[in-house]
């Protein structure tokens, strides 16, 4: 089995769980696609250009697929994840090229389909659960001795945006058990993984029903000035107990967590304190906006005004001295002026963020903007908007990430960088790249002996330059994370 894993970080897990399920059944792995017999693509369909690129990929595959017939055993092809929930039908007929489809809550089903496949016959699970978390199946690592990890924490979401296709390919939020998640954060970091992100869609809405003394706790506030389309959900230990136990696991592991909802942080969140006080939980936080404009905000049904975010984010810069905030932007949806898109760029320069993801809006069936909206911005209009999001974003990132020149950045070291074999690549506690050279260092932590900074290890690295995504700087010495700290 051939895997290619397409969008955001979820994929990435879900593309390991398949891989467990699939080595459970006998498959064996491969990283060259002409030894394959299976391939599968697991998808995104946030946007219609990541749709486009699958298409487009089963075009080549399809004359892979042809040349195959001739030689031996057919090539199965199969479509996993959001894309085969949204699409299932137009998959299966169109050009009858995709063997299975499988949507996020399918993955146990893959063995089976792949035998119907075997007879011949197009095969399809596109079901959606409303308590599958594969809280059982431990993900094996696509990538072997890797320094990184991604940790499913719960799956699908309840926020209903008017723009986002989530709730319809991905189901309602539900979570995976805390003991779950604890056994394998302790298995990566038996493994030497150094830093692991917890993935949801709104990790910080995390609560684990799975014990029964779990289910009697209060519903906890929202951030002030926030609201929901959904009822407070009363039980379950909440994210800030998963955070504090994953966070006891190694002292030595890195923490960070993507993505969580603006209104889950309430004014005395414990969540902001634990990352304040914990080493290892990285000083930053993913806080999507959206738009900077109430208008747009309200016609997204994101449930909080301009102020109440900019509220928001002065709360967490205070609470968290130093925090690397990041932040995604939608350029030209339903019924944005030039006005609303004109305060989208006055929001990124007021908070000035270290990390963007910006996208031109892009409508998708099932969404209530698709029922309710109408997609009135041209596209030309979207691209100079983006355009226009993108350069300042850009500048005040630079800005932010020039204050960092001549400041010593404790690096987790990832591998040799792109473009030089000469340098290493790695990402400080914001997550922001830093290049350096590889040289010769001291250890801190042990005597002074010298030697080459391998992948992870932490470099602590004085910055001598900045751009609006990367750092550069010179290597001071190795130490360790627990060491850095205390220092």
């Amino acid at each position: 089995v051939y895997l290619e894993t397409y969008g955001c970080q979820m994929n990435v897990s879900d593309a390991e769980i398949a891989w467990a399920i699939l080595q459970r059944s006998g498959y064996a792995r491969t990283k060259q696609l002409d030894e394959a017999d299976v391939v599968l693509l697991v998808t995104c369909s946030v946007r219609e250009k990541a749709e486009q690129a699958i298409w487009n990929r089963l075009q080549h595959l399809k004359a892979l697929k042809a040349r195959r017939q001739q030689a031996r055993a057919p090539l199965r092809i199969g479509i996993l994840g959001c894309m085969a929930e949204r699409l299932k039908e137009e998959i299966l007929h169109r050009e009858k090229l995709v063997d299975i489809v499988a949507g996020p809550d399918a993955y146990r089903d893959l063995p089976r389909l792949l035998a119907v496949a075997e007879s011949g016959q197009q095969a399809a699970n596109v079901l959606l659960s409303l308590d599958e978390t594969y809280a059982d199946i431990l993900p094996v690592q696509t990538s072997a001795g890797g320094t990184t990890a991604f940790v499913s924490i719960m799956r699908g979401c309840d926020n209903m945006c008017t723009y986002c296709i989530v709730p319809f390919t991905r189901g309602r939020e539900r979570s995976r058990p805390i003991a779950s998640i604890l056994q394998e954060v302790r298995m990566l970091s038996d493994q030497g993984v150094k830093e692991v992100t917890l993935l949801g869609q709104n990790v910080n809405s995390y609560r684990d029903l799975s014990e029964v003394q779990f289910q009697s706790a209060a519903a906890p506030g929202l951030s002030r000035g926030f609201s929901t389309v959904y009822k407070p959900k009363v039980g379950g230990l909440r994210f800030a107990h998963l955070l504090d136990q994953v966070s006891r696991i190694d002292p030595e592991m890195r923490i960070r967590f993507t993505s969580p909802h603006p209104k889950d942080f309430p004014d005395e969140a414990s969540v902001l304190q634990l990352i304040q006080e914990r080493h290892n939980i990285c000083k930053q936080l993913h806080l999507p906006a959206q738009s900077g404009s109430t208008r747009v905000l309200e016609a997204m049904r994101r449930g909080y005004t301009r102020e109440a975010y900019l509220d928001l984010v002065h709360h967490v810069r205070d609470s968290i001295p130093g925090v690397s905030l990041s932040s995604d932007f939608i350029a030209g949806f339903c019924g944005e002026t030039e006005e609303d898109h004109q305060q989208t760029v006055s929001l990124l320069r007021e908070v000035r963020y270290n990390v963007g993801f910006l996208f031109a809006y892009s409508m998708r069936q099932k969404t209530r903007a698709y029922h309710r909206l109408q997609d009135d911005v041209p596209a030309d209009v979207k691209r100079r908007r983006l355009e226009e999001l993108i350069a300042a974003f850009r500048e005040e990132a630079a800005t932010a990430n020039a204050a960092l020149v001549g400041q010593d950045q404790l690096v987790l070291v990832e591998g040799p960088s792109k473009r030089s074999a000469s340098e290493l690549c790695g990402r400080n506690d914001g997550n922001i790249k830093v290049i350096f050279p590889d040289a010769e260092l001291e250890d801190a932590a042990d005597c002074g002996a010298p030697g080459r900074a391998r992948p992870g290890d932490y470099v602590v690295v004085k910055v001598t330059s900045a751009s609006s995504q990367t750092l550069r700087g010179v290597p001071l010495c190795r130490t360790t994370l627990s060491r850095a700290a205390a220092c």
